[in-house]
């Protein structure tokens, strides 16, 4: 029955959850530990969690990972952690015009250079920074290159001091930081209100599936989407006598443009590889 749980299913993550709480749910239903999902959502944000169960999770390397949100600033205060959970440090009662607003967001756009909040996981002496944070030692944070593809004003609430942002950026992008940081520009302090991720990859909230309606082994396997949907690289049938080396790990003549290419047998998955020169070097084998 493992065999069969191959693929990727697209999860609608419930504000208050964690990404690791849907991966144990899906655990518990499905019986196998072999899962895993390819991007973290913060608790307090909803939306978009694709999980990869079984082999699958191998390919997750290999999947797009560009995302993109609707994010909802409070302007006015800003926080510990740049969103609803920290605690407030600052207030102003500027109001922000709409005509500064988009003015302000042209720093924002294309690649840019962004301060990760102190309160995430990211790494720095093999410490976590919300561990610095929480004992409150200071610690240098470095800037990180990050490409904002899209940033569009989807609604402005002058009386509520509230702005809407549809963003489409790249991995590694933190909406809080966006947030906290257009405040600062603005002059008016803000924070992150609200957070909904609408796209990860070829995920959308479209076809995603709510973690409720999943009771059953059944109902995660009939949502399980193939690889070669999601896979976004050339595709190579193989033969019976491609298939037979493929499956020992020998390499085969392909006469594709160096790149990485999905070889498939059947319309399946068989392995992902490197065109270099025609040949393919395998990387991953699933027969």
């Amino acid at each position: 029955m493992e065999d069969k749980l191959f693929g990727c299913i697209n999860i609608y993550k419930p504000k208050g959850m964690t990404s690791h709480d849907v991966v144990s749910v899906l655990r518990r239903l499905v019986g196998i530990k072999q899962i895993g999902h390819t991007g973290t959502l913060d608790p307090f944000a909803e939306g978009v969690l694709p999980v990869c169960i079984g082999k699958a999770t191998r390919l997750i390397e290999y999947m797009a990972d560009d995302k993109a949100y609707l994010g909802t600033v409070q302007f006015g205060k800003n926080t510990t952690t740049y969103d609803t959970e920290g605690e407030i440090v600052r207030t102003s009662d500027k109001k922000v015009l709409l005509e500064e607003i988009e003015s302000a967001l042209e720093n924002f756009k294309g690649e840019i250079e962004q301060i990760p909040p102190i309160y995430s996981a990211i790494k720095v002496r093999g410490k976590k920074l919300y561990e610095y944070a929480r004992k409150g030692e200071e610690v240098e944070i470095k800037p990180r290159k990050v490409t904002i593809n899209e940033l569009r004003i989807e609604n402005f609430n002058p009386q509520n001091r509230t702005l809407e942002l549809y963003i489409d950026c790249s991995k590694g992008t933190y909406i809080r930081s966006i947030a906290n940081d257009l405040g600062e520009v603005l002059g008016a302090g803000g924070y992150l209100a609200k957070l909904v991720r609408i796209k990860a990859g070829n995920f959308t909230a479209a076809n995603s599936v709510k973690l409720e309606d999943l009771k059953t082994k059944e109902d995660v396997e009939k949502n399980l989407i193939s690889p070669l949907e999601y896979l976004d690289y050339p595709k190579y049938e193989l033969n019976e006598n491609e298939r037979e080396k493929v499956s020992h790990g020998i390499s085969i003549k392909v006469n594709l443009p160096d790149s990485l290419v999905v070889l498939t047998y059947n319309d399946e998955l068989a392995a992902i590889c490197k065109i270099e020169n025609t040949k393919a070097i395998l990387t991953k084998v699933f027969i």
